[in-house]
C-alpha cells in the first residue's frame, strides 16, 4: 500500500509498468476462470440463429472486465489522493451499475432463442425478433437509454463533468456560468447537458460497432491507447502539481484496464469468448469517463470514434425518415452492414475502421485546434463519401 501511495507523489514508468503487469496476471486468471466455469453455468452464446457455424462460447464475459477493474479500484481507494478518491468512487459505482444492467441484457441474449435452431441459416433482424421468446432478463431499449442518461447526469454533477471546452479561435470557453442552486449544492446546467450528450454518444457509437467480429474489442483498445498517449503528453506539457496528479490517476486506471482490454481482444479472435453487452457498455463508460478526466480531451477521443459517431447520426436519421424508432435495431443502415451487403469482407471493414481510428486519433493528440477542425472535416468527408458510394451501389 505504501508503495502505491508513494507512486502518486513520485510517479515513475516502473510503477506504471508494475501495475500493468499485475493487472495482466489477474486478467489472465479471470479469463481462464471464465473459460472453465461459464460453460458449467450455461453462460454460452447461441450462434445458430445468427448464422454462425461454430460451437457456443462463453458469453457476457465483459463482467470479467469490470471484475478486474473493481479489484484494483478497491485496492487503490485507500491510497489515492483525496482529490482523486471521489472520482474513483464514481467510476466504481457507476461502472458496477452499467455492468449489472448490461449483464442482465446478456442473460436475455443467452436464453431468448431455442438451442435446437438449425445451424448456418442467417436470419434478418425481423426474423430474429419473431423467433425470440421473452425472458425475465430483458432490458428494454428505453431503459438502456435512460441508464445512459442517468450515468451522464450523475457524472455531470460531480467533479468529472465537462466544465470547459477549447475555443475554436483560441482560449477556453467556461461552461460553468449557468447553474441551479439546491441548498449548498450547485448543478452546472451546460456541463450537465454536455456530459449527458457525450456519454449517450459514446455508449451508442461503440455499441453499434459490434456488427463485425473483433471490431469493437480492438476499437476499445485503440481508444484507450490514444487516451494513454494524450495523458503522457499532457503530463510532460504541464508541471502543475494538481494536473500531474490527475494525469497519474488516469495513467493508473489505464494501466489496470488496458491489459484486460487486450486480453478481451485476444480471446475474442477465434472467438473463444464473447464480451457481450456487458463488455461493450463498461468499456464505453470507461472511455467516455477517461476522456473527460484527461482535462476534457473529448475531441481527441471523438476522433477515434468519429466513423461510428457519424454513422450513429446517419442511422438515427435514416430510421426516423423511414418511420421507425431510432432505438429499434436493424441490419440495414449501419455502415458495416452496408459494406457487408456489397460483399466486402469483414477483414477489410476491420482494417478500414482500425486504420482511420488509430491514425486520426494519434494525429489529433498532436494537432492544435485548427488542425483538429481540419481533421474532423476530412473524417466527415470520408464517411459521407463512402455513404454516398454505398447509396449509388444499391
Amino acid at each position: 500500500m505504501d508503495t502505491i501511495a508513494l507512486f502518486f507523489h513520485f510517479p515513475s514508468a516502473s510503477a506504471i509498468v508494475a501495475l500493468a503487469l499485475a493487472s495482466s496476471v489477474t486478467s489472465f486468471a479471470i479469463f481462464r476462470a471464465v473459460l472453465r466455469y461459464f460453460p458449467k453455468f450455461g453462460l454460452l452464446d447461441n450462434p445458430a440463429p445468427y448464422g454462425h457455424k461454430r460451437a457456443p462460447v462463453p458469453f457476457g464475459v465483459g463482467i470479467a472486465f469490470f471484475a478486474n477493474f473493481a479489484l484494483f479500484a478497491l485496492l487503490l481507494v485507500p491510497v489515492v489522493p483525496e482529490t482523486m478518491r471521489e472520482k474513483l468512487f464514481v467510476l466504481l459505482l457507476l461502472g458496477a451499475l452499467v455492468s449489472a444492467v448490461s449483464f442482465l441484457d446478456d442473460l436475455d441474449t443467452i436464453y431468448k432463442f431455442d438451442r435446437d435452431e438449425k445451424v448456418g441459416i442467417k436470419k434478418t433482424s425481423e426474423e430474429l425478433q419473431g423467433h425470440a421468446r421473452k425472458t425475465p432478463f430483458a432490458v428494454p431499449a428505453k431503459v438502456r437509454l435512460a441508464l445512459q442518461i442517468f450515468v451522464g447526469a450523475v457524472v455531470g454533477i460531480t467533479s468529472i463533468k465537462i466544465g470547459y471546452v477549447s475555443g475554436i479561435f483560441g482560449g477556453v470557453v467556461d461552461l460553468t456560468q449557468y447553474y441551479a442552486v439546491f441548498g449548498d449544492f450547485r448543478v452546472y446546467l451546460v456541463p450537465l447537458l454536455f456530459t449527458v450528450v457525450w456519454y449517450v454518444l459514446v455508449f451508442n457509437s461503440i455499441n453499434w460497432s459490434d456488427g463485425v467480429p473483433w471490431l469493437t474489442s480492438w476499437l476499445v483498445v485503440i481508444a484507450l491507447l490514444v487516451i494513454a498517449i494524450s495523458t503522457v503528453k499532457f503530463y510532460f506539457a504541464d508541471a502543475t502539481p494538481a494536473l500531474r496528479e490527475n494525469s497519474v490517476f488516469v495513467l493508473s486506471i489505464l494501466a489496470v484496464v488496458l491489459p484486460t482490454a487486450i486480453f478481451a481482444w485476444y480471446y475474442n479472435l477465434a472467438p473463444r469468448v464473447l464480451m457481450g453487452e456487458t463488455g461493450t457498455m463498461f468499456a464505453s463508460f470507461l472511455i467516455a469517463s477517461l476522456a473527460i478526466l484527461v482535462w476534457g480531451k473529448v475531441a481527441t477521443v471523438a476522433t477515434v470514434l468519429w466513423v461510428y459517431l457519424i454513422d450513429a447520426f446517419y442511422v438515427i436519421a435514416a430510421r426516423i425518415y423511414n418511420g421507425k424508432s431510432p432505438l429499434k435495431g436493424d441490419r440495414i443502415h449501419h455502415l458495416h452492414y452496408r459494406l457487408l451487403n456489397l460483399w466486402m469482407s469483414e477483414s477489410f471493414i476491420r482494417k478500414f475502421v482500425y486504420s482511420i481510428s488509430f491514425l486520426f486519433g494519434v494525429a489529433a493528440v498532436f494537432l492544435d485546434r485548427v488542425g483538429k477542425i481540419i481533421l474532423f472535416g476530412i473524417l466527415v468527408a470520408v464517411v459521407l463519401f463512402v455513404t454516398k458510394i454505398l447509396s449509388l451501389k444499391k
